[in-house]
């Protein structure tokens, strides 16, 4: 017994190391980088020529133009801040000791999040580096990850142009935002609370928060353009804490018997199905052969897209999976209208994109697959 015990649990391990490894591929393939480092470069901007062609990151991250202006870059001053999908490098163009603009560069965050973040790129225009480190700008609702990752970027390019000795603090990373704080008191509560407290009120309560908090409110979750920005940039945990709980819980908690806890308990898509479900008592019943042909499709359709992301043939479908509906300021209408169909067809159907669809589920069950298959 203890013998089955201990190959079920190296299986597992196994699992995940291999879901890893399938998630580095991607992260080569698209974005050349592991965990913020170059691996080989996959396109070459005028912002990362300039990086990688001085001789230190110092030296890189300023430049002067003919006209007196300073212009620092972020590239690498900000590496290590991170958006929804990755970095966000600025130009922060200074001169006479005061902001005269703040320019986006390249990023892998998605365009339409993107675009709602940009508005607050004119805040700083026109004050001084002191003022501008003063400045109090706040994070655009729909565009969270975004618009933080370009405040830090501002913050972390102005320290540098005043070239200041002070070093931050690990902690100044923390957003002690009401919504930051909210999420990760909402994502602790998902992540303890289930595992000792079996009463169908509190778990109705729990899904509720991880709708309206999780969900609607911070838009967090686990998706697998989250997953494959995290592969190729790394992640700042003392900036990403909710995430960092919620991967835990996704493939960590596992290893300790507690399998597709995830999604059984904190997914915000996932609760909102169910409580879609518990509205209407009817419900279809289908056959175990119907229901073993659906989980056959999810595993087929799981394989083709792994297939697209490792060839290159379609990396947007990523860009689909229902969770950012959530984010609905910045979500595409076909997003949301894969949300909707699904959410009103598990009135009648338990769970249905969990169960027979989900991409991320899929490669959550093959990191934790032990004596069965996902």
């Amino acid at each position: 017994m203890n013998d089955n015990k201990t190959f079920d649990k190296l299986r597992q391990m196994l699992s995940l190391t291999v879901c890893a490894l399938m998630i580095l591929a991607v992260s080569l393939v698209r974005d050349g980088r592991f965990l913020g480092h170059e691996v080989y470069s996959t396109s070459v901007s005028e912002s990362e020529t300039l990086a990688d062609s001085a001789e230190s990151d110092v030296q890189n991250s300023v430049r002067t133009e003919d006209d007196g202006t300073m212009v620092v870059n972020t590239t690498e001053l900000g590496k290590d801040i991170i958006g929804y999908a990755g970095p966000v490098p600025l130009d922060i163009y200074i001169k006479d000791g005061a902001i005269v603009s703040v320019k986006a560069l390249d990023n892998q965050e998605t365009p339409e999040f993107f675009e709602e973040a940009s508005e607050i790129l004119s805040s700083w225009d026109g004050k001084t580096l002191d003022q501008a480190l003063q400045s109090e700008v706040d994070a655009v609702s729909g565009a969270t990850f975004s618009s933080r990752a370009i405040i830090d970027n501002v913050r972390r390019g102005v320290l540098f142009a005043r070239q200041s000795s002070e070093k931050e603090s690990i902690w100044s990373k923390f957003d002690d935002s009401p919504k930051a704080i909210a999420g990760l008191i909402a994502a602790l509560m998902a992540a303890i609370l289930p595992l000792f407290i079996k009463n169908k009120t509190y778990r109705l309560l729990q899904l509720m928060l991880n709708v309206a908090v999780l969900g609607f409110w911070c838009g967090t979750f686990i998706s697998y353009s989250s997953l494959i920005g995290y592969m190729s940039n790394g992640m700042n945990i003392i900036r990403l804490m909710v995430p960092a709980v919620l991967l835990v819980t996704a493939f960590i908690y596992p290893l300790f018997g507690k399998k597709s806890y995830y999604c059984t308990n904190v997914c915000p898509f996932g609760s909102l199905q169910e409580l879609v479900g518990r509205s209407v008592k009817y419900k279809v019943k289908i056959r175990p052969a119907t229901i073993k042909k659906l989980d056959t499709f999810r595993r087929v359709l799981w394989a083709v897209l792994m297939i697209c992301l490792w060839t290159g043939l379609w990396f947007d479908w990523v860009d689909y999976e229902p969770f950012s509906a959530f984010v609905i300021q910045s979500a595409s209408w076909i997003v949301i209208t894969i949300a909707v169909v699904f959410v009103l067809l598990s009135a009648i159907v338990t769970r249905p994109y969990c169960r027979f669809v989900c991409p991320t589920g899929s490669i959550m069950k093959f990191s934790q697959k032990s004596r069965h298959t996902i």
